[in-house]
């Protein structure tokens, strides 16, 4: 079984610094990759940023019309409805069940076993 010996390479902070320099002037990413023989898609991307150049990043513009936004606050107006809702039941639901408990040791019964059954119906044993 031969092992596979991959190649890694490491690239100066005075290489990095130039490359960045040339796509500030205007050379697109993919033209730099193939100059230099860059293999990671978003490898030069990681030098922009770890260069303080994030102005050379694409950035993602949302275009929304008002009823889109409008939509969207009621639809996280109603989320955060939801929650709160949801979280009272949870408390609600944690106090019935401390209280259950508390009538079980008061009571020395187990309710929930016994809840709903009460006398058979007449005829129709058990």
């Amino acid at each position: 079984m031969t092992k596979t010996v991959r190649e890694f390479k490491r690239y100066s902070i005075g290489f990095k610094k130039h490359v960045v320099e040339e796509l500030e002037s205007g050379s697109s990413y993919s033209y730099l990759q193939k100059k230099y023989g860059i293999r990671g898609s978003e490898t030069i991307q990681k030098w922009v940023r770890s260069l303080g150049r994030d102005h050379l990043l694409n950035k993602t513009v949302r275009i929304e019309t008002v009823d889109e936004k409008r939509r969207l606050r009621e639809l996280e107006e109603e989320n955060r409805k939801l929650k709160a809702a949801l979280a009272d039941s949870v408390v609600a639901n944690h106090m019935l069940e401390t209280l259950i408990k508390v009538a079980n040791e008061e009571y020395g019964t187990d309710l929930k076993k016994n809840f709903g059954s009460g006398p058979s119906p007449k005829g129709k044993g058990r």
